[in-house]
């Protein structure tokens, strides 16, 4: 069902400004707009040197909220491609002030536009779309590549966190790492009992409520 668009949507973006980057993406020919750098200053949006971890589908918000009011000694940097659902996600961060937090309306595709190469310490991939017919196979966010820009764009020995409900996604995802020459440090296949300092996502709740089993899996880049 189409979401319908919410009120005020442009304006509500704009008073949010201080918090988020809008990308003017007028090329549409994703490859190419990836080409002419817009880098995030983060010294200058964060105010320090701190590591920068990035989630790639923020939603909502709840995760990326919540994990950075938990670590205020790490920057992080939330994407959401679809502005009707990254508006809520924005609200929340700003009427929490949460100052280790920033956004960025683009799509995966052009992530290399805005982060140079070697930035982000650590990826989070929460409950990404499986996309299961076989012709979207190349818009999965582990596809494989997705997963060359992440290898840019992550540091030596930096990781991608994964979590899915979808197991033929979950075992789609393990594959390409592989494939991608990214190390599988961890694999879970019913993960109910989460890491210190990890947040719940609506997702995650909603699927354990309904008794799914939840996949998780950490990947590193490999020197």
């Amino acid at each position: 069902m189409r979401m319908h668009k919410k009120s005020r949507l442009e304006e509500r973006i704009e008073e949010c400004g201080g918090i988020v980057t809008v990308a003017d993406l007028t090329d549409k020919n994703m490859k190419r707009a990836a080409l002419t750098p817009e880098y995030l200053p983060f010294n200058e949006i964060f105010g320090n040197n701190n590591p920068v971890r990035l989630e790639i589908g923020c939603g909502k918000g709840k995760f990326i909220c919540e994990t950075a009011k938990a670590n205020p000694d790490i920057n992080f940097v939330a994407v959401e491609k679809i502005s009707n659902v990254l508006i809520e996600a924005l609200e929340r961060a700003k009427s929490e002030n949460i100052k280790n937090l920033y956004f960025l309306n683009c799509a995966a595709e052009v992530l290399e536009k805005y982060f140079r190469e070697s930035s982000v310490e650590l990826i989070y991939l929460n409950f990404s779309n499986p996309l299961p017919k076989e012709g979207y196979k190349k818009q999965r966010l582990t596809h494989p590549r997705f997963l060359e820009i992440y290898r840019r764009i992550l540091k030596n020995g930096g990781k991608i966190i994964q979590k899915t409900d979808d197991k033929d996604f979950f075992m789609f995802s393990l594959e390409s790492f592989r494939g991608a020459g990214f190390g599988v440090l961890s694999v879970c296949e019913n993960y109910d009992k989460p890491e210190y300092g990890d947040v719940e996502t609506e997702h995650e709740k909603k699927f354990k409520e309904m008794g799914k089993p939840i996949f998780r899996a950490v990947a590193e880049v490999k020197g």
